[in-house]
């Protein structure tokens, strides 16, 4: 867990300074600076899509991954969480919400190649150096995100280290099915979704891409029935 603490603590850190910021930068250096990170996003969501190995696989997987995301409605959920945040410590009249910077960056931060790759390798070698650099990348970007999205960033923390911890912990249980393929099948459909959260970023569509979540998870179920029956 020691890499997982690490990287919610730099995305803490990143955003109580980014909110020190805030309306001290000049709006038209937050919209460049963040239309840049959108392009960044996309590039990163991109490079680890197009390791799959597997298109078919991949495409299944969004489509029965975001068939099961809008029965459980993950990003209605999410909103929610945002507002109700937003309610509990937005001062009153202040501008701009906590929602949308809870949202942005909980998704930015926990969908993803390095955030699976790196949970899984913690869990399984104890290795944290993925992590870490991780680590470095979210708290420079909590800068530029909560300087424009304002404190609802800094609450996307919490979500990283119970994702990536439950990931970690859940890992030690599954050593003998997260072999590489698989674990490469699942960064790769998390990269496409890391590549949508770039086009939201930048206003182009907006995706569900909270509803798309549980694709991440259908590599590792397919590749659970192969083994389990054997062809």
């Amino acid at each position: 867990m020691f890499g997982t603490i690490v990287n919610a603590l730099a995305i803490a850190v990143g955003s109580i300074l980014g909110v020190s910021f805030k309306g001290g930068i000049p709006e038209k250096y937050n919209k460049t600076v963040m239309q840049a990170m959108a392009l960044a996003v996309i590039l990163i969501g991109l490079k680890s899509a197009f390791q799959t190995n597997n298109i078919l696989l991949l495409i299944f997987s969004l489509a029965i991954g975001s068939i099961l995301g809008e029965l459980l409605r993950i990003e209605d959920m999410l909103e929610k969480l945002g507002k109700w945040l937003e309610r509990k410590f937005q001062k009153e009249g202040a501008k701009g919400g906590i929602s949308e910077g809870f949202v942005t960056a909980s998704l930015i931060y926990c969908v993803g190649s390095m955030a699976i790759i790196g949970s899984l390798e913690s869990g399984l070698t104890g290795n944290h150096q993925t992590l870490l650099a991780k680590s470095v990348i979210d708290g420079v970007s909590s800068v530029v995100f909560a300087s424009s999205l304002g404190i609802g960033v800094l609450f996307s923390s919490v979500s990283v280290f119970l994702y990536q911890g439950f990931i970690t912990i859940s890992s030690s249980f599954m050593k003998d099915l997260l072999i590489p393929s698989v674990t490469g099948e699942m960064s790769a459909v998390g990269g496409l979704l890391i590549a949508a959260i770039g086009i939201n970023m930048l206003e182009l569509k907006r995706i569900k891409v909270g509803n798309m979540l549980p694709s991440i998870i259908i590599p590792l179920v397919y590749y659970t029935i192969r083994i389990a029956f054997k062809f």
